[in-house]
């Protein structure tokens, strides 16, 4: 298995940040380690035992962070289970599973397993982790109730090889990974300091996935029979957002679009339109 850390002192370095960052989670929750074939996953759970629930799953570079924004609001009516992707800089095992087979569906059965879901969840997805859902909901539609999916990869096609990778070594020119990572996620350098600070250090640091991902066909898409909220920025580097809000409206039948004009990768101010859905 390759290393996802450039080094030893790179992990910590990352690791203590997403410490730091759970430490700022605003509501009660409990930080959760699920055994799997994968290796253990690192679930933080929040939200009443008893509501529906709700699996939220980050982007590539990412961890569960990513909704600490969103997760006071949601969790008034849902059971979150923010899970750490196998292979990316969180809290779970280092295992990257192939893309493409039955290896990721497998990691969820056991991590919804583990969480004592035996039925069906609603999922949410950013990027990879919306190209993770929908693979899911694919080969699992009777486990997948709703579909709420931030600039999801596999229904656009990408405009660079995997995230980040490509698009960095053309913009490298000067190394300053902070203006790249502006650039990349279409965030303002002045409004989202931390947020840049922070991929900025968890790429100095980290070995993304390499790659495009597998695009799914347009059967697969219409065989998703249930809700999906697909949000996307206009202005989105990484993907081509116009095709993927097309191929979404065209080929699945419940979907439900939003494109947000000036707005690139990174998606912010979507929780109460996520939550609208969840509660439909």
């Amino acid at each position: 298995m390759n290393a996802i850390y450039k080094s030893e002192a790179g992990r910590e370095a990352i690791q203590a940040r997403y410490r730091e960052l759970l430490r700022q989670w605003p509501v009660p929750a409990e930080q959760l380690h699920i055994p799997t074939r994968e290796g253990d996953t690192f679930v933080v759970a929040s939200g009443p035992a008893d509501a529906p629930p709700v699996i939220a799953l980050h982007g590539s570079g990412g961890n569960s962070a990513t909704w600490r924004g969103d997760i006071a609001t949601w969790t008034q009516d849902f059971r979150v289970y923010a899970v750490d992707i196998v292979g990316e800089p969180g809290g779970s095992a280092e295992s990257r599973p192939e893309l493409g087979s039955d290896a990721l569906a497998d990691w969820l059965d056991d991590v919804l397993a583990g969480l004592g879901i035996s039925g069906s969840a609603a999922f949410i997805g950013m990027s990879l982790g919306g190209w993770i859902a929908v693979d899911y909901a694919i080969r699992r539609p009777d486990r997948v109730g709703k579909l709420a999916l931030y600039c999801p990869a596999g229904i656009g096609k990408q405009k660079f090889g995997w995230i980040f990778r490509n698009l960095f070594d053309h913009l490298f020119s000067n190394h300053d990974l902070r203006r790249t990572a502006a650039i990349v996620t279409g965030l303002s350098a002045t409004d989202h300091t931390e947020v840049l600070d922070d991929v900025a250090l968890t790429f100095t640091h980290f070995n993304p996935r390499m790659g495009k991902l597998p695009i799914f066909t347009d059967a697969q898409l219409s065989g998703l029979k249930m809700p999906v909220l697909v949000i996307v920025g206009a202005d989105d580097r990484m993907f081509k957002s116009a095709e993927t809000a097309a191929r979404a409206e065209r080929s699945i039948p419940e979907a439900t679009t939003r494109v947000l004009p000036g707005v690139g990768h990174a998606i912010f101010g979507q929780t109460d339109a996520v939550l609208e859905f969840l509660q439909k």
